[in-house]
């Protein structure tokens, strides 16, 4: 039965396998989550809560049903902080690594699968970046805490030990993009909105973690050289900046908040999740352009979500090519023919999942505004986990739901939609029909 299961997945496509081991991952921690050993005494954790909290973490996402400073101890605090972390690096990036890590190769198998995940473009030098990976993740975590812990303990509301414990964990949620918190009472980073170290040290872990592991290796090795940079790298930096600077000055022309939380939130809404000022009390301009960061959300092959920085730059000069009639070039380079169809795919694909979610949680919930579950159902896809307050108070079905959306966001549109791709049909060639467009 063993030897039948393991050749059944052998024969999977990578994009199964990949979706397969995520669900897996996410089922092992639902059951660590309710423990008794992971559960506060005094404190329930009902199973729908533990799946939902374990989604969420794996998807890198940081919705919350239950606060994970009030209701976990220690050791279920611990298995959180690793599900943040298989989630972020990914299921595959942690396999490979262990794999290295006690000696043994990888097979061809193995390396499509690290492709795959990866967003690579071909299978050389594998085992060179999972060991990159892993060295990136240690070097900005490790020191992402020890900055983090200055803030913390220097509040004088934590012991030396519970104030590391805590900087660790934000750094590793930090970093993976996802937006959990321990500090207790649904209060994130409310408490340190003004502290300008924990501020910078979380939109730096944040950023590096949200522009992937290609462009951070790229960074190094040509030293910050901008027109030695590949034309990915370009695209996925001046994006990411522009994205940043643009929402943090919307935010802070329709909010009363200071430059620095309307810049944190505008790093934050690009798929992490943390928070300064309570989101509930934000009106809809500032809610509509944090719900545009979150669908755009990271950029490949990074720690987060949304349709990725590259498709939204390559979708915006695929308009802007029909409407001047000119090629589709950046950074003196011409962007790949079928690129933009690649983009508008997955753009589409993540607006119908989007937009389903929202009418399905509104006909679930009608006490809900409409604005609140768009928030909601976009900070889920884009693995986010900014919400305006509604999380604790939705029912099991609305939370069901929010566990699907939080994995297609993970998995991203076109890999589930490749889920169910079996056979391959006959090609059959056609005359070339007339439709009309726009």
């Amino acid at each position: 039965m063993r030897c039948e299961m393991i050749n059944f997945i052998k024969k999977q496509p990578p994009g199964r396998i990949i979706a397969m081991g995520f669900a897996l991952v996410i089922f092992i921690g639902s059951i660590l989550l309710v423990l008794p050993c992971s559960v506060k005494d005094g404190v329930t954790v009902r199973y729908i809560d533990s799946l939902y909290t374990s989604t969420s973490a794996v998807c890198v996402t940081g919705l919350v049903a239950i606060d994970a400073g009030d209701s976990f101890t220690a050791f279920g605090q611990f298995v959180l902080g690793a599900l943040i972390q298989i989630g972020g690096l990914g299921v595959t990036a942690v396999g490979a690594g262990i794999i290295v890590a006690i000696g043994r190769k990888i097979n061809l198998k193995g390396r499509t699968l690290i492709r795959e995940a990866m967003n690579l473009d071909s299978g050389k030098g594998l085992v060179r970046f999972v060991k990159s990976i892993f060295l990136t993740t240690l070097i900005f975590e490790l020191s992402g805490a020890i900055l983090s812990f200055i803030s913390f303990y220097g509040s004088g509301k934590y012991t030396p030990l519970h104030a590391a414990g805590i900087s660790l964990f934000h750094s590793v949620a930090a970093f993976n993009n996802s937006g959990f918190d321990i500090l207790g009472n649904f209060q994130n980073l409310i408490p340190f909105q003004n502290d300008v170290l924990l501020n910078v040290v979380t939109c730096g872990l944040i950023f590096f973690g949200g522009i992937g592991f290609l462009v951070i290796r790229e960074m190094w090795d040509k030293k910050l050289r901008w027109k030695k940079m590949s034309m990915h790298a370009r695209v996925v930096i001046s994006m990411s900046l522009v994205l940043i600077v643009t929402g943090g000055v919307l935010i802070k022309a329709t909010e009363d908040v200071s430059w620095m939380g309307a810049f944190f939130h505008s790093v934050s809404a690009r798929t992490a999740g943390f928070s300064t000022y309570p989101l509930g009390q934000f009106g809809a301009p500032a809610l509509l352009v944090l719900t545009a960061l979150m669908f755009i959300g990271a950029s490949p092959g990074s720690t987060g979500g949304g349709i990725k920085t590259s498709t939204f730059f390559v979708i915006l000069q695929g308009i802007k090519s029909a409407a001047t009639n000119k090629p589709e070039k950046a950074f003196h380079y011409a962007i790949p023919k079928n690129a933009f169809r690649k983009a508008a795919t997955v753009a589409v694909l993540a607006a119908m999942v989007v937009f389903t979610g929202t009418y399905l949680m509104m006909v679930m919930e009608p006490d809900i505004t409409l604005m609140d579950a768009l928030f909601e159902i976009t900070s889920a896809f884009g693995t986010v986990g900014l919400s305006t307050g509604i999380t604790p108070g939705l029912g099991d079905g609305s939370k069901l739901l929010s566990i699907i959306i939080m994995y297609i966001g993970r998995l991203g549109p076109v890999t589930v939609a490749s889920l169910w791709y079996f056979t391959k049909d006959r090609h059959t060639n056609y005359p070339d029909g007339n439709i009309a467009i726009g």
